[in-house]
């Protein structure tokens, strides 16, 4: 798959809101005393499975999920996901039955305005509480990795995800080049994403990086 118009949106905060929402077998991650919490919104491209065709409705499409970060009792660093909307119905099920990550349909809408990004998302989905998010965004800066041991890498230098299904935590690992990371300016417009922590984001997020495009291969999930 192909990652397009991404944008890491972060805030801190206090890793005891988070705890009863992640497995008891996985540890919250914390960057100088602080678990953070991000939004992130991006085109999910070119998706296919690998040596078969692309599957039409399920190739292209818009995704914005909620999420913090994690580790497993061998201290391997990964991210878990509270929430993630797509405008994909096929993507949505597939991943929800498959997988037990917990996707959301939702009415979503993104376009290139010079060189800003328009984003928006809208749930549609009855098993989630309401989530909303529009904002604008463009670079300002020159794009490069981060740095390690800083903030920028320990929040989007993250190779595998963690997702419970039917009862079993899954590790599922994936590869791809280093984040090629610009800060961003961005204007919120709308940002309810949080509802099911019972958790509001009302100030400005901590970190906002832009991202250049890159392609990311999935491995198969295995029981950890």
């Amino acid at each position: 798959m192909r990652w397009e118009d991404l944008l890491f949106l972060h805030w801190p905060i206090d890793p005891d809101v988070l705890r009863p929402h992640i497995p008891p077998q996985l540890e919250v991650d914390t960057f100088d005393g602080q678990a953070w919490i991000g939004v992130v919104p991006f085109l999910m491209a070119s998706t296919r499975f690998r040596f078969l065709p692309a599957i039409p409705t399920a190739t292209r499409f818009l995704e914005c999920n909620l999420r913090t970060y994690v580790r497993d009792a061998s201290g391997r660093a990964g991210v878990w996901f509270f929430s993630l909307d797509a405008e994909s119905r096929l993507a949505v099920a597939g991943a929800r039955l498959g997988y037990g990550l917990p996707y959301f349909k939702a009415k979503m809408h993104c376009e290139h305005l010079g060189n800003r990004v328009h984003y928006t998302t809208q749930r549609s989905d009855q098993r989630a509480p309401p989530a909303t998010f529009e904002a604008t965004w463009h670079s300002v800066g020159p794009a490069k990795p981060a740095a390690p041991a800083t903030l920028e890498h320990f929040l989007a230098e993250r190779y595998c995800l963690y997702t419970q299904c039917r009862g079993q935590l899954l590790r599922g690992d994936i590869e791809h080049a280093p984040w090629q990371l610009a800060p961003a300016k961005v204007d919120i417009h709308q940002l309810d994403m949080t509802q099911l922590l019972a958790h509001s984001l009302s100030t400005p997020p901590t970190s906002a990086l832009t991202a250049h495009p890159l392609t990311v291969t999935a491995k198969e999930f295995v029981g950890c």
